[in-house]
């Protein structure tokens, strides 16, 4: 993933994607978000990256995010984060290979900061 400091480049690029731009949160996710507080929506993604991205071969790469129903589901689309083949295409995260935890940990800091900026 990119540094604290390069996110601002890193969503610039994303927003000149005309599919990652689309993505914002819904008035559902932001009373989703006031309910459950940042502290929550944090642990859920630290989970959706740790099962649904982290392993080497996540079950059913490519569908395994989907569209709506969660904010983080939504950042992970607006951010290249949604299945291994946009981690590998956009971040360079390479296929195949288990996302160490300090990568893991990158990724959520990342989908936070579009979260927060959406908001």
């Amino acid at each position: 993933m990119v540094g604290q400091e390069n996110y601002e480049k890193a969503f610039e690029r994303l927003r000149k994607s005309r599919f990652r731009s689309r993505f914002h949160l819904s008035d559902s996710d932001r009373s989703y978000i006031a309910e459950k507080g940042m502290e929550t929506i944090r642990r859920h993604c630290e989970d959706f990256v740790r099962t649904r991205l982290a392993p080497a071969n996540p079950p059913n790469d490519g569908r395994q995010t989907p569209m709506r129903g969660h904010p983080v589901f939504v950042a992970q689309h607006a951010c290249a984060c949604c299945c291994r083949g946009c981690l590998a295409k956009w971040w360079k995260v390479p296929r195949g290979v288990e996302i160490p935890a300090a990568r893991q940990q990158g990724i959520v800091d990342f989908l936070m900061a579009w979260i927060a900026l959406d908001l």
